[in-house]
């Protein structure tokens, strides 16, 4: 048989295509008349017996030394998707990739998903747009207040409650960080209230007031609320602004309770209070996750985090089983010959171990013995090699996902501008 693929001419004798008889090209021993030729192929040459496919040549190539010799992979050249298409069209399953041909694919498979899913973002971001074309005061009011708190490069309005917000986040962190400070702490643990007490507490009040009323913005303008509660970033921004509304009303609860007499029971209780408030307190370091909004770079880190499960799952699974491998060893090496007992139990070694092969080594468990400090040596350059191996790969990841995003940012900003 003669097929002739994109003007290059293939002699394939039968037998090789009857070894494939569900492909395409298998089909065409059982096709009987002209009619079911033409549902295969795309032209058929009687006087010749030729067979037209109007396909890539340069995959047709490698799905013929698939055919005949039973190794399929993908061409550098070639999109990985295109070569895809490819084999839907001459019916040949994905199966018979290499290994690592099918990863390369799966890759693809994943970043073109994730750019049709911003790309589907964009469009419905556009077409909410479009559901205020007319010349109304309310639809201009809309699209302004849309492209004020959601995109920052909309212009001045935009990126002045960009730097807005921003700075409210790094002024809610260094009042978390005041409020830690001993001689703060004293006067709450006192009951007591000094100025600096009070002016902490203000500006809080101010900027959980501004993050509230952003939330309140970015919900108007959202069509779909649902759909705008199930994002991560307004979830993180829901954990954020709840324990101050909630921490108020504990410490209103537990003011009055306080005023009444109370015996031990009492006590357990205003302490009990007093851990929730702290706790609570200690959520607003989750505004810092807001600068997500505006950051590429953290944007970025949450992509690559999320591509990234399997690479961290075996760096944690290296970790896990070199743990249980030289804690052992160091607590034999330790309690047999060391000269001080630092290493009492294979529990407490784990903790050696976690420190010493990522090599913070913060010195509260030092191997005394010539057999220990060996088994510390083998454990840090186990550590060394064995973090190397995923990382790598998480870096090109954080590098890909970059790129990515920053083209998609421009084509958005190209897109914005027409």
């Amino acid at each position: 048989v003669i097929i002739n693929v994109g003007g290059i001419k293939y002699e394939v004798p039968w037998t090789t295509l009857e070894n494939c008889p569900l492909t395409r090209l298998g089909k065409l021993k059982s096709c009987n008349n002209y009619d079911e030729i033409m549902n295969i192929c795309d032209d058929y040459d009687v006087s010749c017996n030729e067979f037209f496919f109007d396909r890539n040549p340069s995959a047709f190539r490698t799905i013929m030394t698939f055919l005949t010799a039973g190794k399929l992979r993908l061409l550098r050249e070639m999109c990985a998707l295109s070569f895809q298409e490819e084999l839907v069209y001459w019916g040949i399953e994905e199966d018979h990739l290499e290994w690592c041909c099918k990863k390369r694919l799966r890759q693809k498979e994943e970043e073109a998903a994730e750019a049709r899913l911003y790309e589907g973002d964009m469009v419905f971001s556009e077409t909410t747009q479009c559901a205020f074309q007319d010349n109304s005061r309310l639809s201009l009011c809309m699209r302004k207040l849309r492209d004020m708190v959601e995109n920052p490069h909309s212009g001045i309005p935009g990126k002045i409650f960009a730097c807005i917000s921003i700075s409210f986040v790094a002024i809610t962190a260094v009042s978390l960080c005041i409020s830690t400070m001993p001689d703060v702490r004293e006067e709450e643990d006192r009951g007591e209230c000094s100025r600096k007490c009070y002016d902490i507490f203000v500006l809080e009040t101010v900027c959980v007031a501004w993050f509230s009323f952003e939330f309140l913005l970015r919900s108007i303008q959202a069509e779909n609320k649902c759909a705008f509660l199930k994002t991560p970033l307004n979830i993180i921004d829901i954990l954020a602004i709840l324990p101050f509304y909630v921490s108020l009303i504990v410490d209103m609860v537990s003011t009055k309770n306080s005023g009444k007499p109370s015996g031990g029971a009492g006590n357990k209780y205003l302490e009990r209070v007093g851990l929730v408030l702290r706790f609570l307190r200690a959520l607003r370091i989750l505004y810092v996750m807001r600068l997500a909004r505006h950051s590429l770079g953290l944007q970025t880190l949450g992509l690559t985090v999320r591509r990234c499960t399997r690479e961290f799952g075996l760096l944690l699974l290296f970790l896990c089983v070199a743990m249980a491998l030289f804690s052992p060893l160091v607590y034999l090496a330790e309690s047999e010959l060391g000269a001080k007992q630092e290493f009492t139990s294979v529990p407490t070694s784990y903790w050696w171990a976690v420190i010493s092969m990522t090599t913070v080594g913060y010195g509260d468990m030092v191997p005394r013995s010539i057999p220990g400090q060996v088994v510390a040596l083998s454990s840090i350059l186990s550590g060394i090699l064995l973090m190397a191996f995923p990382v790598t790969s998480i870096f090109h990841t954080f590098s890909r996902s970059y790129s990515e995003l920053k083209e998609q940012q421009q084509r958005a900003a190209s897109r914005q501008m027409r």
